[in-house]
């Protein structure tokens, strides 16, 4: 237990970077109980379920500030949720988060799949209303400001390739595969780039950029600003850029933006503005994907995991197998 005078960022050091991996890998063990059972909610249910009883066992006062969508009408960890084993007492932290992210992928036993969340100190993250965003993406190694929603998407792509030394066709992108996006997949096989094309689950679309070994460049198109900021936390800490703008569909999503305190409703916000100091990111697989293995549940009564922890002050990126006993 930690002293109760230790400053935030001494124990996102000295306690929460570690700790948090579990809580992804209780959220990731109940949610694979049900991979390609189809059916989304119930798996749900068991990683919010799994998440809320392991984030309990932590010394800190947490608050949820980005929880899940309603519009899955999912169960939550709601915004605004206490989370903690010491409310009132222990560090005030800050949680992004997704107990599963991909719920359909794991309905289907498709990849990618992770249960993944962000940690800040108190006020870091930003209250991201529940709409839809715009993003743009790369990973690190690049000029800061290289990419930007006010450049198109060849000019963007160009940009990158130019920093790279290679031909906009050397380029790999990351879209999330829907109809919304057809105008903006046509651009890019117009200017002859590699597509990685994703069903769901654009948190590890984004996060891919990060890592060289998935061979992907960058991400662009439309999906939830909660998802966003989630994408971004990991960027801070490895150092990659993140551009987002919110996008609304009628007046009553206007209204929860403001709700939020959120005026600029056309503002793109970079990768700083969303995540703010010190900042911790943590995701397990639930599913094989490119850049996590999934739950695998051996004959010898064991599972093993694999999980990825970052944080942004010291920009270590940890990768880390766990086995498991099977209760």
């Amino acid at each position: 237990m930690q002293n109760k005078s230790t400053p935030a960022s001494q124990v996102l050091d000295r306690v929460l970077v570690l700790e948090m991996v579990r809580v992804t890998e209780a959220a990731a063990i109940a949610a694979s109980e049900l991979i390609g059972r189809g059916d989304e909610k119930a798996a749900d249910h068991a990683a919010v379920e799994a998440m809320r009883k392991a984030f309990d066992e932590l010394y800190m006062d947490g608050t949820v500030v980005i929880g899940e969508g309603e519009r899955d009408e999912a169960p939550m960890l709601f915004i605004g949720e206490k989370v903690g084993g010491a409310p009132g007492t222990g560090p005030k932290i800050d949680i992004a988060l997704d107990p599963l992210e991909g719920t359909t992928i794991c309905a289907k036993a498709g990849p990618n799949s992770l249960a993944v969340l962000a940690a800040g100190e108190e006020g870091c993250l930003l209250n991201a209303p529940d709409v839809y965003m715009d993003k743009l993406a790369v990973g690190p190694g690049y000029p800061e400001g290289i990419i930007s929603l006010d450049k198109s998407v060849t000019q963007n792509v160009e940009a990158v390739a130019a920093a790279k030394g290679v031909q906009p066709k050397d380029i790999i992108v990351c879209v999330l595969d829907r109809p919304r996006h057809e105008a903006l997949i046509a651009e890019l096989r117009g200017i002859g780039c590699g597509i990685v094309l994703i069903g769901d689950g654009d948190v590890a679309g984004v996060i891919a950029v990060t890592d060289e070994n998935t061979t992907i460049d960058m991400y662009m198109g439309s999906g939830g600003a909660p998802e966003g900021v989630l994408a971004a936390a990991a960027l801070r800490c490895v150092g990659g850029q993140f551009n987002g703008r919110l996008l609304f569909r009628n007046d009553d999503e206007r209204g929860r933006a403001r709700k939020w305190g959120i005026e600029d409703l056309d503002r793109i916000y970079t990768r700083d503005d969303l995540v703010k100091g010190d900042c911790i990111f943590a995701a397990t697989g639930v599913t094989s994907g490119s850049l996590l293995d999934g739950v695998k549940r051996l004959k010898s009564g064991k599972m093993t995991t694999e999980s990825v922890v970052m944080r942004a002050s010291s920009g270590t990126v940890r990768w880390i197998k766990g086995e498991h006993r099977i209760k």
